[in-house]
């Protein structure tokens, strides 16, 4: 498959090209120009021979592959892959919508919202996405649910503005004063984020190429697959253990800049 999406090649963003030999086949993706912290990151760490060797530690079908572990690549087979970095992290660049987890999406791993509420990106570990068609009557569902989500976050940073009154009015016990103030900012709130559907080449791509839409806006998507998605299909076809790591190694040999 030469292409992760409907789109023509000529709509593919501009940006440099890496090229990925791993022990099941080629990988070349291309980076994008309007992430360019996470673009020059990677390729420092593929002119550095950093992924030379490591392993495809997390690999899950119709979901993702993921690597860039570097203690993977000395890793013995009882070895919990995962936590491996360069010593640090990268500030998000989430684009979406004009970026998103369509199939054969190149993005960043990251820690959770726990512990990193800015999202920031692990210093190497990337994934690739392979995801599975959506139907489109849940495309419908995650837009509905994507703007609740917004309306919800939102909500909460309003209320936090209006603390100070909210207290005020409790504390006089005032009812009608809290409901009405609930009402404005609720009338706030769907003013700011609009329930406007999703983009069209958004919806297509995952209702006839696929992806794993639930992670839109979460991680930085830094790049795409634009040939060898049969490898990526090799790996995320193999058989796994525990922690989802395959049970007989799948390594990148090396990763290159193309001139």
């Amino acid at each position: 498959m030469a292409m992760t999406s409907a789109k023509a090649a000529d709509s593919i963003p501009a940006g440099p090209v890496v090229d990925i030999r791993t022990t099941l086949g080629d990988i070349k993706v291309r980076l994008y120009d309007d992430t360019p912290k996470h673009r020059d990151n990677f390729l420092k760490l593929v002119k550095e021979g950093f992924y030379d060797g490591v392993l495809f530690h997390r690999v899950i079908k119709d979901f993702m592959i993921q690597t860039g572990d570097p203690s993977s690549r000395t890793a013995d087979s009882t070895a919990m892959l995962g936590s491996g970095d360069p010593g640090y992290t990268i500030e998000a660049e989430i684009a979406y919508p004009r970026h998103y987890h369509k199939r054969g999406a190149l993005a960043a791993a990251r820690t959770g919202d726990q512990v990193n509420p800015e999202r920031r990106s692990s210093g190497s570990q990337f994934y690739i996405v392979t995801g599975e068609k959506i139907p489109a009557a849940r495309m419908a569902q995650i837009a509905e649910s994507s703007v609740m989500g917004k309306r919800q976050q939102y909500f909460r940073t309003l209320v936090e503005r209006d603390r100070e009154k909210i207290g005020a009015l409790e504390a006089a016990g005032d009812r009608e004063g809290l409901e009405a103030l609930r009402q404005s900012l609720i009338a706030e709130t769907e003013n700011a984020v609009k329930a406007d559907p999703l983009p069209e080449n958004i919806v297509n791509d995952y209702t006839t190429v696929g992806g794993t839409p639930h992670l839109d806006g979460q991680y930085t998507v830094f790049g795409e697959v634009i040939s060898g998605m049969d490898t990526v299909e090799k790996i995320e076809n193999v058989a796994t253990g525990r922690a989802d790591r395959p049970l007989e190694d799948v390594r990148i040999i090396s990763a290159t800049v193309e001139k």
